[in-house]
């Protein structure tokens, strides 16, 4: 049996003027491949922020790569900073008026320290990874939307991250796009063997880049499918 690659335990509340969201999961992921899925305002995103440290838990842990970045019974709630969370957000939110090549240091700047030597080697080694060689000077609004979601995951894993968040990044594509993207993304995905987690509406993107499958709903697990290649 494969060991547990990510392992949460989550509640927290949200408020707003008119709705109060409560939620409490637990799951415990042994692949390296996992998505969210579930209704909108089931919680999905919300779960994502909070294993990032952009919202607050009450109660709960996060444990990752050998890591505990919160464990709110032993006093452990380590900033978004610290937490070496790589995020993907549905947009890529890359930086408008940075190149690529500094869109991808800011990845290691957000860690509250100097870019260093062994840090560029690392920026150059994602760039040529990524193949974003003839890109290195480009802004984003001159990239197309492929070339936004290289640039966006090499981002996120430019402070070698312990797990790495995607939410929704193929559903501001339109269908071909998408579908070739989607290929794309999940070999990726396979050579840098880094414990993501995605969230997603479209099963055909649970079939390409999902080994188990979390279902969620009023902000509770309600399924837990594990595909044969995630045991």
């Amino acid at each position: 049996m494969a060991a547990t690659a990510i392992d949460v335990r989550l509640q927290l509340t949200l408020r707003s003027s008119d709705r109060t969201f409560d939620l409490d999961v637990t799951f415990d992921a042994r692949s390296h491949r996992c998505a969210l899925m579930g209704p909108s305002g089931s919680g999905k995103s919300t779960v994502l922020m909070a294993i990032a440290g952009l919202a607050h838990a009450a109660h709960g842990h996060v444990r990752t790569g050998g890591q505990t970045l919160l464990d709110t019974a032993r006093g452990i709630d380590l900033p978004a900073r610290k937490r070496r969370v790589g995020v993907v957000f549905q947009d890529y939110a890359l930086f408008p008026h940075m190149t690529v090549e500094h869109n991808l240091q800011f990845g290691i700047r957000r860690l509250g320290r100097p870019v260093d030597p062994r840090d560029m080697e690392r920026v150059e080694a994602l760039i040529r990874q990524f193949d974003l060689q003839a890109l290195r000077s480009s802004l984003p609004r001159n990239l197309s939307g492929g070339q936004r979601q290289r640039v966006a995951l090499a981002r996120a894993l430019a402070n070698e991250p312990l797990l790495l968040l995607l939410d929704e990044p193929l559903s501001a594509l339109d269908a071909p796009l998408r579908a070739r993207l989607r290929l794309e993304l999940a070999e990726m995905l396979e050579r840098v063997q880094v414990p993501t987690l995605l969230v997603t509406h479209d099963p055909q993107d649970v079939e390409a880049l999902a080994r188990e499958v979390i279902q969620l709903d009023n902000g509770r697990v309600v399924d837990h499918v594990r595909t044969p290649k995630a045991l």
